[in-house]
């Protein structure tokens, strides 16, 4: 199946544009029906097409046989423009003859009135000669088929059924009287069209196997960096950053900016995870930092209210009982308000030592490091503690040679050796004695309370330093303690940044602390068994 206007193109020697104008104006009939649309579909070999009733017939080589038409035409207007102006005869011509002659695979005869042979391109005039007389007068007419007709010359396929061979023939007269005849082989079309067809599939099939290998080249340039686009991005959404973009060429293309925003992605993604992960980290440790902060707050209540419970029940009961009067005589009166002041006093005492805590563990003030007489803070302390170590009937002895000069805040200094020498007196047991001494290691001086008694058990050395935290509840409780006491040692030294710690002995308890004793005030070291 073919276009209808593609066939009148091909078999007609029309334009396309010139068959349009044609079948529109319903000039065309197929099978005997008008036509008006150029682009129908129609048989090439079995539709019967008309043109104003002439029919158009299909031929494979039609294309072909249209340009030897016109070859044999335009070789006429070159013959009888010589003829007009006499040159038909002459040797410029004869080059132009030649050469219209063996281009256009020509057989050329000039007849004469008088049948005398002008010019002719053949050796074998007579049997041209004979063939002319034939197509003219002979009985092969029949046989012939007009292509073109004109005034002068006319146009026709004829059909050598000696030879089965068909050709296209030219006949006519000159203006200048002289008959020609143009003739030309069918089969030499046929074989000419049959090669430009065998080199046209050739080169089809050349040029889809070149194109075919430039496209998978093109392609393959192009896919391969975008292939590895995709890898890079597949990289990062699993976080991989390290892989990048590496330009293949000297001349950077949209593939290869591609590229680089892909690599400049990269790096701003990698930098921003890791700016979020940072800030991950932060926001856990603020979180931890007030969880631990909601549980101490938790546990500090509980122990507060732990440690308010009992003063308060026993001042509460000895306060109705006082009220009751439920013993009339003075004595009885009189210990009850001891009572009742006694554990006020705990009370009172416990919440000085909660604040001073609290103001260690969460002040921001800046710790004031002065130079003092570490030997004569110490000696005041055990002085003001002599009533309290006579009830007790407990002995200290303080092994000083001489002054100590040490560096810190003196008052919180005397607040840790007043706890450690109040926590010696409260646990002092056996021959209930109490040992003070130094022990110096370059710039740093330890200070040791020893008392003698029960050891603290192996598993509650690191946490006699909580608060609120007591190895013998019942112990504490007898003399008062609030469990807090160590834990402002622990606290304090903290501020100072130096050591504190306890050591079991036989017989009994050490507490140690360490302080600088520099002349800048600024000492470095771990005080060793060198003792004063």
């Amino acid at each position: 199946m073919i276009r209808l206007d593609k066939f009148l193109s091909e078999m007609s020697g029309w334009t396309r544009s010139e068959v349009k104008k044609i079948v529109r104006t319903g000039s065309v009939t197929v099978d005997g029906n008008e036509v008006k649309k150029p682009e129908t579909k129609i048989d090439e070999k079995l539709s019967i097409v008309r043109v104003d009733g002439r029919q158009i017939k299909y031929n494979k080589y039609e294309y072909y046989m249209l340009n030897k038409q016109d070859s044999l035409i335009d070789g006429y207007d070159v013959i009888n423009g010589a003829s007009e102006t006499g040159e038909l005869n002459s040797s410029e011509f004869d080059v132009t003859f030649d050469n219209l002659c063996a281009n256009g695979n020509i057989a050329v005869m000039i007849i004469s009135s008088n049948r005398a042979i002008v010019r002719s391109s053949v050796n074998d005039n007579q049997v041209i000669l004979m063939e002319f007389m034939n197509i003219l007068f002979g009985d092969d007419r029949n046989q012939t088929e007009i292509l073109q007709r004109s005034d002068n010359y006319v146009i026709q396929k004829q059909t050598d059924t000696r030879l089965s061979s068909e050709y296209m023939v030219l006949y006519g007269t000159l203006s200048n009287g002289n008959l020609i005849l143009m003739r030309t082989a069918v089969e030499s079309i046929r074989e000419s069209a049959k090669i430009s067809n065998q080199f046209l599939v050739y080169v089809g099939v050349l040029a889809i196997a070149i194109s075919a290998i430039v496209t998978v080249f093109v392609s393959k340039r192009i896919t391969t960096p975008i292939s590895e686009l995709t890898d890079i991005s597949k990289r990062m959404t699993e976080l991989d950053f390290d892989a990048k973009y590496v330009s293949k060429g000297h001349r950077k293309n949209e593939i290869d900016e591609l590229g680089e925003h892909f690599n400049r992605l990269s790096c701003a993604l990698e930098s921003t995870i890791s700016e979020l992960k940072s800030a991950n980290n932060e926001l856990k440790q603020d979180i931890e930092k007030k969880t631990e902060i909601d549980e101490m707050r938790k546990e500090f209540l509980s122990n507060v209210s732990h440690e308010l419970k009992t003063p308060l029940a026993l001042i509460q009961g000895y306060a109705e009982g006082l009220q009751e009067c439920i013993n009339d005589d003075a004595q009885s009166r009189d210990f009850y308000c001891e009572v009742i002041m006694d554990e006020a006093d705990k009370m009172n005492q416990m919440v000085k030592k909660l604040l001073t805590l609290n103001q260690l563990e969460f002040g921001n003030e800046v710790v004031p490091m002065e130079r003092f007489n570490l030997t004569e803070l110490i000696h005041g302390i055990i002085n003001s503690s002599s009533i309290l170590l006579e009830q007790n009937d407990i002995s200290v002895t303080f092994d000083e040679s001489g002054p100590m000069d040490a560096w810190g805040d003196e008052f919180k200094v005397e607040e840790v050796v007043t706890n450690y020498l109040s926590n010696a007196i409260h646990h002092a047991e056996f021959d209930k004695k109490i040992r003070i001494w130094y022990t110096r290691k370059d710039s740093v001086v330890r200070v040791s309370v020893f008392n003698t008694g029960k050891q603290i058990p192996e598993e509650d050395l690191d946490n006699v330093w909580i608060k609120f935290y007591k190895v013998d509840k019942a112990r504490t409780r007898e003399y008062g303690g609030s469990g807090i006491g160590l834990s402002i040692v622990k606290a304090i030294m903290e501020s100072f940044h130096r050591e504190c710690g306890v050591l079991n002995h036989e017989d009994g308890v050490e507490f140690w602390f360490e302080l600088d004793t520099e002349k800048t005030g600024i000492g470095s070291g771990q005080a060793e068994d060198d003792t004063v």
